[in-house]
Protein backbone atom coordinates (compact mmCIF):
# COMPACT_ATOMS: atom_id res chain seq x y z
CA UNK A 1 0.00 0.00 0.00
CA UNK A 2 1.36 3.59 -0.98
CA UNK A 3 1.37 6.50 1.45
CA UNK A 4 -1.26 8.36 -0.03
CA UNK A 5 -3.38 5.00 0.29
CA UNK A 6 -2.66 4.69 3.89
CA UNK A 7 -3.51 8.74 4.27
CA UNK A 8 -6.44 8.39 2.53
CA UNK A 9 -7.80 5.49 4.47
CA UNK A 10 -7.26 7.60 7.59
CA UNK A 11 -9.19 10.45 5.90
CA UNK A 12 -11.76 8.30 5.69
CA UNK A 13 -11.97 7.19 8.54
CA UNK A 14 -11.96 9.77 10.88
CA UNK A 15 -15.38 10.91 11.83
CA UNK A 16 -16.41 13.11 14.22
CA UNK A 17 -17.64 11.21 17.25
CA UNK A 18 -20.98 12.49 19.40
CA UNK A 19 -20.95 9.33 22.22
CA UNK A 20 -17.56 8.22 24.28
CA UNK A 21 -17.13 5.60 26.18
CA UNK A 22 -15.59 6.85 29.99
CA UNK A 23 -12.20 4.95 29.61
CA UNK A 24 -9.35 7.61 29.39
CA UNK A 25 -6.83 7.70 27.10
CA UNK A 26 -3.24 7.47 28.08
CA UNK A 27 -1.24 10.17 28.70
CA UNK A 28 1.81 8.92 26.10
CA UNK A 29 -1.02 8.31 23.58
CA UNK A 30 -2.39 11.84 23.90
CA UNK A 31 1.83 13.09 23.76
CA UNK A 32 2.17 11.21 20.71
CA UNK A 33 -1.02 12.58 18.64
CA UNK A 34 0.31 16.16 19.59
CA UNK A 35 4.05 15.50 18.75
CA UNK A 36 2.37 13.85 15.40
CA UNK A 37 0.21 17.07 14.71
CA UNK A 38 2.86 19.49 15.22
CA UNK A 39 4.50 18.87 12.09
CA UNK A 40 1.45 20.85 9.98
CA UNK A 41 3.18 24.17 8.42
CA UNK A 42 2.45 27.66 10.03
CA UNK A 43 2.98 30.96 8.42
CA UNK A 44 6.77 32.02 9.01
CA UNK A 45 6.71 28.58 11.59
CA UNK A 46 4.80 30.63 14.25
CA UNK A 47 3.12 27.68 15.30
CA UNK A 48 0.68 29.65 16.90
CA UNK A 49 -1.75 26.57 18.18
CA UNK A 50 -1.35 25.79 22.02
CA UNK A 51 -3.82 22.71 23.63
CA UNK A 52 -4.98 23.13 27.22
CA UNK A 53 -6.01 19.48 27.78
CA UNK A 54 -8.10 17.51 31.07
CA UNK A 55 -8.17 14.54 32.00
CA UNK A 56 -10.02 13.14 34.89
CA UNK A 57 -11.88 15.28 37.56
CA UNK A 58 -10.82 18.53 35.05
CA UNK A 59 -12.82 17.42 32.67
CA UNK A 60 -16.30 17.28 34.87
CA UNK A 61 -15.54 20.04 36.56
CA UNK A 62 -15.52 22.09 32.45
CA UNK A 63 -18.44 20.02 31.60
CA UNK A 64 -20.41 21.31 34.71
CA UNK A 65 -19.03 25.14 34.10
CA UNK A 66 -19.96 24.85 30.98
CA UNK A 67 -23.80 23.74 31.73
CA UNK A 68 -23.84 26.24 34.65
CA UNK A 69 -23.25 28.96 32.45
CA UNK A 70 -25.75 27.87 29.87
CA UNK A 71 -28.00 27.81 33.13
CA UNK A 72 -28.10 31.34 33.89
CA UNK A 73 -28.66 32.24 30.34
CA UNK A 74 -25.50 33.82 29.46
CA UNK A 75 -25.37 34.83 25.92
CA UNK A 76 -22.53 33.41 23.23
CA UNK A 77 -19.99 35.74 23.11
CA UNK A 78 -16.73 34.34 20.92
CA UNK A 79 -13.97 35.60 20.17
CA UNK A 80 -14.07 35.76 16.44
CA UNK A 81 -17.36 36.08 14.69
CA UNK A 82 -19.54 33.65 13.87
CA UNK A 83 -20.58 32.92 9.92
CA UNK A 84 -22.90 35.86 8.89
CA UNK A 85 -24.83 32.96 6.87
CA UNK A 86 -24.85 29.91 4.95
CA UNK A 87 -25.93 30.41 1.49
CA UNK A 88 -26.50 28.17 -1.37
CA UNK A 89 -24.25 25.17 -1.26
CA UNK A 90 -23.29 25.71 2.23
CA UNK A 91 -26.53 25.78 3.84
CA UNK A 92 -27.65 22.78 1.84
CA UNK A 93 -24.52 20.59 3.42
CA UNK A 94 -25.32 22.39 6.65
CA UNK A 95 -29.04 21.00 6.85
CA UNK A 96 -28.52 17.86 5.27
CA UNK A 97 -25.75 16.64 8.35
CA UNK A 98 -28.14 18.29 11.19
CA UNK A 99 -31.10 16.01 9.56
CA UNK A 100 -28.58 12.85 9.16
CA UNK A 101 -27.97 13.30 12.48
CA UNK A 102 -31.45 13.86 14.03
CA UNK A 103 -32.27 10.33 11.68
CA UNK A 104 -29.68 8.88 13.30
CA UNK A 105 -30.69 9.19 16.71
CA UNK A 106 -34.72 8.71 15.84
CA UNK A 107 -35.36 12.85 16.29
CA UNK A 108 -38.24 14.02 13.92
CA UNK A 109 -37.71 17.44 11.44
CA UNK A 110 -40.55 18.72 13.83
CA UNK A 111 -39.10 18.21 17.10
CA UNK A 112 -37.59 21.29 18.12
CA UNK A 113 -37.07 20.64 22.21
CA UNK A 114 -34.99 17.15 20.83
CA UNK A 115 -33.54 19.35 18.49
CA UNK A 116 -32.43 21.28 20.83
CA UNK A 117 -31.70 19.15 23.65
CA UNK A 118 -29.21 17.10 20.98
CA UNK A 119 -27.42 20.34 20.33
CA UNK A 120 -26.30 20.93 23.80
CA UNK A 121 -25.24 17.65 23.88
CA UNK A 122 -22.24 19.92 22.80
CA UNK A 123 -22.00 21.40 26.31
CA UNK A 124 -21.55 17.90 27.94
CA UNK A 125 -18.58 17.33 25.29
CA UNK A 126 -20.52 13.76 24.18
CA UNK A 127 -19.46 12.74 27.42
CA UNK A 128 -16.12 12.52 26.40
CA UNK A 129 -13.25 12.04 29.46
CA UNK A 130 -11.03 14.81 27.68
CA UNK A 131 -10.97 17.76 25.63
CA UNK A 132 -8.54 20.04 24.58
CA UNK A 133 -9.08 24.02 24.30
CA UNK A 134 -7.55 25.21 21.27
CA UNK A 135 -5.50 28.68 21.41
CA UNK A 136 -4.13 31.52 19.41
CA UNK A 137 -2.41 34.90 19.91
CA UNK A 138 -4.96 37.36 19.21
CA UNK A 139 -2.04 39.24 17.74
CA UNK A 140 -1.84 36.97 14.85
CA UNK A 141 -5.75 37.14 13.98
CA UNK A 142 -7.22 35.21 10.77
CA UNK A 143 -3.95 33.87 10.02
CA UNK A 144 -3.25 32.22 13.40
CA UNK A 145 -6.57 30.89 13.17
CA UNK A 146 -6.17 29.16 10.01
CA UNK A 147 -2.76 27.89 11.37
CA UNK A 148 -4.46 26.55 14.44
CA UNK A 149 -7.61 24.80 11.73
CA UNK A 150 -4.20 22.89 10.26
CA UNK A 151 -3.08 21.63 13.61
CA UNK A 152 -6.88 20.59 14.46
CA UNK A 153 -7.01 18.36 10.98
CA UNK A 154 -3.58 16.99 11.82
CA UNK A 155 -4.87 16.20 15.81
CA UNK A 156 -7.86 14.17 14.24
CA UNK A 157 -6.27 12.09 11.84
CA UNK A 158 -3.61 11.27 14.23
CA UNK A 159 -5.78 10.20 16.70
CA UNK A 160 -7.55 7.76 14.25
CA UNK A 161 -5.05 6.24 13.15
CA UNK A 162 -4.12 5.63 16.74
CA UNK A 163 -7.75 4.88 17.42
CA UNK A 164 -8.78 7.71 19.46
CA UNK A 165 -12.04 9.19 18.23
CA UNK A 166 -12.36 12.93 18.68
CA UNK A 167 -14.85 15.99 17.96
CA UNK A 168 -13.74 19.17 16.76
CA UNK A 169 -16.43 21.85 18.57
CA UNK A 170 -16.77 25.13 17.68
CA UNK A 171 -19.69 25.46 20.29
CA UNK A 172 -17.37 25.62 22.89
CA UNK A 173 -16.32 29.06 21.54
CA UNK A 174 -19.53 30.69 21.94
CA UNK A 175 -18.46 30.88 25.81
CA UNK A 176 -15.03 32.13 25.65
CA UNK A 177 -15.29 34.62 28.41
CA UNK A 178 -16.17 31.20 30.14
CA UNK A 179 -13.73 29.36 29.14
CA UNK A 180 -11.22 31.54 29.31
CA UNK A 181 -11.58 31.79 33.42
CA UNK A 182 -12.27 28.39 33.92
CA UNK A 183 -8.73 27.62 32.67
CA UNK A 184 -7.36 30.84 33.54
CA UNK A 185 -5.95 31.44 30.15
CA UNK A 186 -4.69 35.33 28.92
CA UNK A 187 -6.31 37.92 27.64
CA UNK A 188 -4.12 37.36 24.29
CA UNK A 189 -5.44 34.40 23.16
CA UNK A 190 -8.08 33.53 20.87
CA UNK A 191 -10.55 30.89 22.07
CA UNK A 192 -10.70 29.10 18.75
CA UNK A 193 -12.37 25.98 19.60
CA UNK A 194 -12.48 22.47 21.51
CA UNK A 195 -11.39 19.23 20.87
CA UNK A 196 -13.41 16.46 22.64
CA UNK A 197 -11.83 12.55 22.53
CA UNK A 198 -11.72 9.73 23.88
CA UNK A 199 -12.71 5.86 22.86
CA UNK A 200 -15.94 6.02 20.44
CA UNK A 201 -18.78 3.94 21.82
CA UNK A 202 -19.48 2.00 19.15
CA UNK A 203 -23.03 0.94 19.58
CA UNK A 204 -24.76 4.21 20.09
CA UNK A 205 -26.82 4.99 16.79
CA UNK A 206 -25.54 8.24 16.62
CA UNK A 207 -22.02 7.63 15.51
CA UNK A 208 -22.72 5.42 12.55
CA UNK A 209 -23.87 8.34 9.95
CA UNK A 210 -21.39 9.82 7.79
CA UNK A 211 -21.32 13.31 5.81
CA UNK A 212 -21.06 13.42 2.56
CA UNK A 213 -18.25 14.92 0.88
CA UNK A 214 -18.19 16.92 -2.76
CA UNK A 215 -16.40 15.86 -5.34
CA UNK A 216 -12.85 17.00 -6.92
CA UNK A 217 -15.33 18.17 -9.68
CA UNK A 218 -16.77 20.52 -7.65
CA UNK A 219 -14.20 21.79 -5.71
CA UNK A 220 -11.39 22.18 -8.54
CA UNK A 221 -11.39 25.42 -11.22
CA UNK A 222 -8.93 24.30 -13.88
CA UNK A 223 -7.13 26.92 -15.49
CA UNK A 224 -4.80 26.39 -18.63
Amino acid sequence: MTQIDTFTDILRARSSCRAFRPDPVDDAIITRIVDAARHVPSWCNAQPWQLTITKGAATDRFRDALALEIAKGTPPAPDLDWPTSYSGVYGDRRRTCGFQLYDAVGIEKSDHAGRMAQMMRNYALFDAPHVAIVTSPAELGAYGAMDSGGFVTAFTLAATALGVATIAQAAIAAYAPTVRQHFDLPQDRLILCAISFGYADDAAPINRFRTQRATPEEIIDWKS
